[in-house]
């Protein structure tokens, strides 16, 4: 379907918030990827189920994001339709400990209001730049904690756009993996449950870990965080990947305008005009490298995307 067909399409099924070729680049924290055919801007369930339905039916590919902070976007941008959630898919309630909030909140912000609010367990996502959505779908968190650990439920579209409520030990948390990366499921909002604490107490504990990740992590460049998971297999005879880069040598190790990190080797940073092709080749490189040093193959943490819409560990790509 042509672009201003496809806009116009739209326009006449309600979806109004919508940019056509917009660069990726401007929604992804490692600053790279080329157009989308259309980008809406998601601001309720029903413009939602609305845009999933037409997709389908014109079979044209269809992914949802939040931040774009563990996605590679490629070079040749996406021809089909993004939609993302953002500022208008972003509210937050309280009750108690209990917490309900939209996919599109921002994690740091969710976790300074449960500070405010006395609601405590949360401190260890204050500094992950992404949304919370995103955050379920990894079952993302640090400190050796997981966001998994304090989901009750998650509200979700499941593939007939059907509102289901999903509970706790049905999401399948584990490391860095949950039921919504096996599903085509869209998550809307989850509650979380926390437990009560002073916000004094709350608020200093998010300080401390902040300034933790300040000295730790190149937090000044473009990157999408950790690159590669944390394997308990690979960790048990190696240690964590960090540690396993850095003494491979590969620290500062360049393509392009992508480098990794002489901060933190688990880190690839956007120097200056990075691109999705320099990302594939660095992270080939680091992995071919790390085989013939220990033996493992490093698995990927970050999401590949590409231009007709299919989501994986980048790994599987190369």
């Amino acid at each position: 379907m042509k672009l201003e067909i496809l806009a116009n399409r739209l326009r006449e099924i309600g979806i109004k918030d919508l940019k056509k070729d917009e660069p990726l680049a401007l929604h992804s924290s490692w600053k790279i990827g080329g157009p989308a055919d259309v980008l809406v801007n998601v601001s309720d369930i029903p413009s939602l189920q609305k845009l999933i339905v037409f997709a389908k039916e014109w079979d044209i590919p269809f992914i949802v994001i939040g931040r774009g902070s563990n996605i590679l976007f490629p070079d040749e941008g996406l021809r089909g339709i993004v939609a993302k959630f953002g500022k208008a898919f972003a509210s937050v309630r309280t009750s108690g400990t209990s917490i309900v909030a939209d996919a599109g909140m921002w994690t740091p912000r969710l976790a300074k209001i449960a500070a405010s609010k006395g609601i405590s367990g949360l401190e260890h996502v204050s500094g992950i730049p992404g949304t919370l959505g995103g955050l379920i779908y990894m079952n993302g968190g640090s400190l050796r904690r997981s966001i998994g650990d304090n989901v009750k439920s998650v509200l979700a579209l499941d593939e007939d756009t059907n509102l289901i409520e999903i509970s706790r030990d049905k999401c399948e948390f584990s490391y860095r993996s949950s039921l919504f990366q096996r599903k085509n499921y869209v998550i809307l909002k989850a509650c979380i449950e926390g437990i009560g604490d002073d916000p004094k107490n709350i608020k200093r504990r998010i300080l401390d870990i902040l300034a933790e990740r300040k000295c730790k992590f190149p937090l000044k460049l473009p990157s999408c965080g950790s690159v590669f998971t944390n394997n308990a297999e690979i960790y048990e005879v190696c240690g964590p990947p960090g540690k396993i880069i850095e003494e491979a040598g590969l620290k500062g190790l360049r393509v392009g305008g992508l480098m990794v990190s002489t901060m933190h080797a688990n880190f690839i940073v956007n120097v200056g005009g990075g691109r999705s092709k320099d990302a594939l080749e660095l992270i080939s490189m680091i992995r071919e490298t790390v085989h013939k040093r220990t033996g493992f193959w490093l698995e990927c943490e970050v999401r590949y995307v590409t231009p007709k819409g299919k989501i994986a560990p980048l790994h599987e790509f190369l």
